[in-house]
C-alpha cells in the first residue's frame, strides 16, 4: 500500500509496531479538546465484513443528507481512503497539515500510526460539523483507539472469526471477548448469526452492560446492493440495524432511503472485477479463514461443474496460510503463489513442507504480474476468470502500479 508523500508524519507500522491501549489516545483527544466528544458513533466491530458494513452505512446516511464522517482502515492506495465525510476521503494536503499540526501531540503520547490518523481525522469532523460518526475498529476492541471514542451508542458488529490470533487470542471465546468489550452500557448492538461461542459472549456481554442486543437475518434478494457477494446480504443487514438503531437519538431513516443507499454502496478490492490487459481479472481481500471460507462458498455460484480455478495468492507469513488453502484449492485448481511487498510472506516451499501433496497445483511467481504475463503465456485466458486474493496489501500495490483498471 502507497505511503505517498505522508511517510515522513506517520511511522511505518512495522517499526512502530501494535501497542494496544487506550489510556494514551484518551489523553491525547482530551489535549485537543475532546474533538468530536459529543457527536454519536456507529462503531464497527468484527472480524470480517466491518469496512462493507461502514461502505453501507456511508452510502445510507449520503443517501439521507445527513453529514457523516467515516474512518476504516486498512487503504488500498492513500492513506487518505481511511478518513472521509460524505464518501470523500480528505485530501493529501489536508490530510498533511493535520498530522504536521498534531506532531508534537502525538509524540508526546507516543501515538500508533493507527492512533494518529484517527486523531486527525476526529479532528477533520470537528472542523467540518459532522452529525454522525461511524468508526470502524482497527484490531479488536477493548484496546482499540475507536474505543476511546466517548459517545457510542451504537454499535454494529461483522461476522467474529479466528485472525490476529497473537494479539487478540487463539480462541473464539477469546477474540469475541475483546470484540465484545466495546459494548458500553445501555447501548444498541446489532449482529448477524455468529459461531456459538460468538453468539454466548455477546448475549452475556450485553447482559452485563444492559445493552439490547438485535440479532439480524441477511437482507431478502429484492435488495439492491452495490456490493457483490452473496454474504453482503448479512453486512447489510447489520447496516439497516445500526441505522434503524439510530431512531430514538432523533434520526430516522426510511427504507427507501436505505434501499438506495445501499444499491449506491462501493468498496474497493472485495470481489471487485478488474482487467489486466484487456483480460478479466476478479480481486478479493480475503486474508483470513472466515474470509476464504466465504470466498469458497461464493465460487460455487460463478464457476462451472468441474472447472478449476486459477488463483494468485499472497499471504503475509503470520496468516493462517495452511488454513487458507485448504478452504479455497479444490483438486483440479491451480495457485500461483507470489510476495506480498514489503512483507515477510508464505512461499511455495514453506506450504510444501506441511503439505506436499499440493505440488502440483502450487507455482512460484516473483510478483502478481508475472503471474499473470506467465498465465497469460501458456494458456487460453482461464475461465472463469482468477482470483487474486489473499492480502489487502497485495491488492493495494496492483491498484496504485496502475496494472488493472476497475470496470
Amino acid at each position: 500500500m502507497a505511503e505517498h508523500q505522508l511517510s515522513d508524519l506517520i511511522p511505518r507500522f512495522d517499526l512502530r509496531g501494535m501497542d494496544l491501549q487506550l489510556g494514551r489516545m484518551r489523553l491525547a483527544l482530551q489535549a485537543l479538546g475532546s474533538p468530536c466528544g459529543d457527536i454519536p458513533a456507529i462503531q464497527v466491530a468484527g472480524t470480517n465484513g466491518k469496512g462493507s458494513i461502514a461502505s453501507f452505512l456511508s452510502a445510507a446516511l449520503q443517501q439521507a443528507g445527513l453529514r457523516s464522517g467515516v474512518t476504516t482502515s486498512p487503504h488500498l492506495v492513500s492513506w487518505c481512503e481511511r478518513i472521509a465525510i460524505d464518501g470523500i476521503p480528505i485530501s493529501e494536503g489536508h490530510l498533511r497539515q493535520l498530522l504536521l499540526a498534531q506532531q508534537e501531540l502525538c509524540a508526546e503520547h507516543q501515538l500508533t500510526p493507527f492512533e494518529q490518523l484517527l486523531t486527525a481525522a476526529l479532528a477533520h469532523f470537528h472542523a467540518e460539523a459532522v452529525e454522525l460518526l461511524v468508526l470502524e475498529v482497527g484490531l479488536g476492541g477493548r484496546l482499540d483507539a475507536t474505543t476511546a471514542h466517548p459517545n457510542r451508542p451504537v454499535i454494529a458488529m461483522a461476522s467474529i472469526g479466528l485472525d490476529h490470533c497473537e494479539h487478540l487470542g487463539a480462541t473464539l471465546t477469546a477474540i469475541a471477548e475483546e470484540k465484545a468489550a466495546v459494548i458500553t452500557p445501555g447501548s444498541r448492538v446489532i449482529s448477524s448469526d455468529q459461531p456459538e461461542p460468538v453468539r454466548l459472549v455477546l448475549e452475556q456481554t450485553c447482559r452485563a452492560n444492559n445493552a439490547d442486543l438485535q440479532w439480524v437475518d441477511p437482507l431478502p434478494s429484492d435488495w439492491t446492493l452495490g456490493l457483490a457477494g452473496s454474504w453482503q446480504r448479512r453486512n447489510a443487514a447489520v447496516a439497516r440495524g445500526a441505522l434503524q438503531a439510530l431512531q430514538p437519538l432523533g434520526w430516522n431513516l426510511d427504507e427507501t432511503t436505505m434501499r438506495a443507499g445501499f444499491a449506491k454502496a462501493s468498496w474497493s478490492g472485495r470481489l471487485q472485477t478488474v482487467t489486466w490487459r484487456g483480460h478479466p481479472l476478479l480481486l478479493d481481500g480475503a486474508h483470513n479463514p472466515p474470509a476464504a471460507q466465504q470466498l469458497a462458498l461464493e465460487r460455487q455460484r460463478w464457476q462451472g461443474h468441474g472447472q478449476g480455478v486459477v488463483w494468485i495468492l499472497g499471504i503475509q507469513a503470520h496468516k493462517q496460510a495452511l488454513e487458507m488453502l485448504q478452504l479455497l484449492l479444490q483438486p483440479q485448481d491451480q495457485a500461483w503463489i507470489v510476495p506480498v511487498s514489503n512483507h515477510r510472506s508464505w512461499t511455495r516451499d514453506a506450504l510444501l513442507q506441511t503439505m506436499p501433496h499440493w505440488k502440483d497445483q502450487l507455482i512460484d511467481a516473483a510478483s502478481p504480474e508475472d503471474a499473470l504475463k506467465r498465465i497469460e503465456e501458456t494458456r487460453d485466458w482461464p475461465q472463469p476468470m482468477p482470483v487474486l486474493a489473499g492480502s489487502l496489501y497485495l491488492i493495494g500495490d496492483l491498484l496504485e502500479q496502475g496494472l488493472v483498471q476497475a470496470e
